[in-house]
């Protein structure tokens, strides 16, 4: 009898991450019910967000460090700072259209939760490749591509959307993508935040 191999594809279900044949993903309930797959990366995300680790006591548990602070109606509904802007408002007056419209497409992913997604990978990956592409119509939509080796992604940036950010293919071989995207001009900083590389920035 022949024993044949099943391909089992699983993603992460934070940032979406297909997950590598061998990688141990943890498993989490978001409801308390359904228990999904999430990539080691992304298991911080998971607790800070509540959801129950597959095989912890049913009620969650509140760290000792947290429970000390107390709770307050502040704390429960303060947004975490935005991070700072590509560019002070005396250089954006200087930029063209599409310059600005370059900025503007990084500060909407940096403010985005893909940015740490992307943080957390480079930390394991090493530093990515980076390049931001404005795509012809009447929409004025912007693709970001972050690539590295072994792993790109691409995502889709609308300024005038309700979800102005959102991740639109992702791939292994930086073969795969086409050449417009490969002109690399913008990097990835320590934090995943992407800094387009424009002379007067």
């Amino acid at each position: 009898m022949r024993v044949t191999k099943v391909a089992v594809n699983r993603t992460c279900a934070i940032c979406e991450r297909s997950l590598l044949m061998g990688e141990r993903s943890t498993r989490f309930a978001p409801d308390g019910d359904e228990f999904v797959d999430v990539c080691p990366l992304c298991q911080e995300t998971a607790m800070e967000h509540g959801w129950v680790k597959e095989g912890s006591p049913t009620s969650p548990t509140v760290p000792y460090e947290r429970r000390r602070r107390g709770l307050s109606l502040g704390s429960i509904f303060q947004r975490p700072s935005p991070p700072a802007p590509v560019a002070p408002e005396p250089i954006l007056r200087r930029l063209s259209e599409s310059e600005l419209q370059t900025v503007e497409a990084a500060d909407l992913f940096n403010a985005s939760p893909y940015r740490r997604t992307i943080g957390g990978i480079a930390k394991s990956l090493g530093d990515p490749k980076a390049s931001i592409l404005p795509l012809s119509g009447v929409n004025a939509e912007l693709v970001i591509t972050i690539a590295w080796d072994i792993s790109w992604y691409q995502y889709r940036i609308s300024p005038d959307s309700a979800q102005p950010v959102k991740l639109a293919e992702r791939g292994h071989e930086v073969t795969q993508l086409e050449g417009s995207y490969k002109g690399w001009n913008a990097r990835v900083e320590d934090d995943g935040r992407v800094v387009p590389q424009i002379a007067r920035l």
